[in-house]
């Protein structure tokens, strides 16, 4: 087993220039992470109920439901999912959707619509749970289900992978698996990168600080949409001005949950409208990205 190691220099302030489609000085990829269905539940054949990622602060009950968190999630399901999609739809913008094999289940009117309008998917692991909970042949199992079905929603193999909460075996497998171009359970850098472990793997880093998930923190959160906005446009705006020298990369992740409640959603339409008002950026999908670093700087150790 191949352990993973640690990498502290990276590009080591050279990074390189790549060459965005129109000549776009950032490339931001908007994640929604769609897992309403697949959290921890009694109903789920899981020992205790969910506590992350939510507006409602509780601890585990084990052994029986929470039917306060179950609704909450419920909600981003029915109601928050379809205020994000039109936010997107509505402006013609790209977007990926990190998929949850157990939620798409729960909800396959949703699925159809992501697929529908053309929204790539990133496999998010068949449970929205800790990875490293699971035996390696039950993830291996998992990964080969999402597979499946994402083949059989889309008519082609999927990508990308993010785990989220991957464990020690989670790029092996992706790995062994023959279908993934890359994964996106790093956070250490602002482009992709190939992977030192996996020739060929690419890495595509992930960014918890723009993410709607800190609205749901107890540390460092967002309190009001307001906040989500400053943040997001500052990161754009930097990102932007570098851009100018060497073209970067931004990750936004969503939840239907979180952002798409009433007094968040504005929060989205804001960030969408600021970085559209400029001509040189590129809203892509992950797939989309992660193929055209592929081709601009293809991994040296396969040549």
């Amino acid at each position: 087993m191949r352990i993973p190691g640690r990498d502290f220099i990276g590009y080591a302030g050279s990074a390189p220039r790549v060459h965005w489609p129109d000549a776009a000085r950032v490339a931001v990829n908007f994640c929604l992470n769609y897992e309403e269905g697949a959290e921890l539940c009694i109903l789920n054949g899981d020992d205790r109920s969910e506590t992350r990622l939510s507006d409602v602060a509780a601890e585990a009950r084990i052994g029986s439901r929470d039917l306060t968190i179950e609704s909450s999630y419920e909600y981003g399901a029915r109601v928050g999912y379809w205020r994000l999609m039109r936010a997107f739809t509505e402006r013609r913008l790209a977007c990926t959707v990190n998929l949850v094999g157990l939620a798409a289940e729960a909800n396959p009117l949703a699925v159809a619509d992501m697929v529908k309008a053309g929204f790539d998917l990133q496999l998010h692991g068949w449970r929205w749970i800790d990875q490293a909970s699971l035996c390696e042949e039950v993830e291996r199992d998992h990964i080969q289900r999402q597979v499946v079905m994402a083949a059989g929603l889309t008519g082609a193999l999927p990508l990308g992978y993010h785990a989220g909460l991957p464990s020690i075996n989670t790029r092996r497998l992706l790995v062994e698996a023959g279908t993934f171009l890359y994964d996106s359970d790093v956070c250490n850098d602002d482009l992709p990168y190939w992977s030192p472990d996996y020739p060929g793997h690419l890495l595509v880093p992930s960014a918890p600080d723009t993410s709607d998930s800190r609205f749901a923190r107890t540390d460092g959160a967002f309190r009001l949409g307001g906040d989500f906005v400053t943040y997001v446009c500052d990161s754009f705006d930097q990102l932007h001005a570098e851009g100018a020298r060497r073209p970067q990369m931004m990750t936004v992740d969503l939840h239907p949950r979180l952002l798409g409640r009433p007094g968040r959603i504005g929060a989205l339409h804001r960030i969408l409208d600021h970085m559209t008002a400029r001509p040189d950026v590129w809203i892509c999908r992950r797939g989309d990205l992660a193929e055209h670093w592929a081709r601009e700087f293809p991994d040296p150790r396969l040549r």
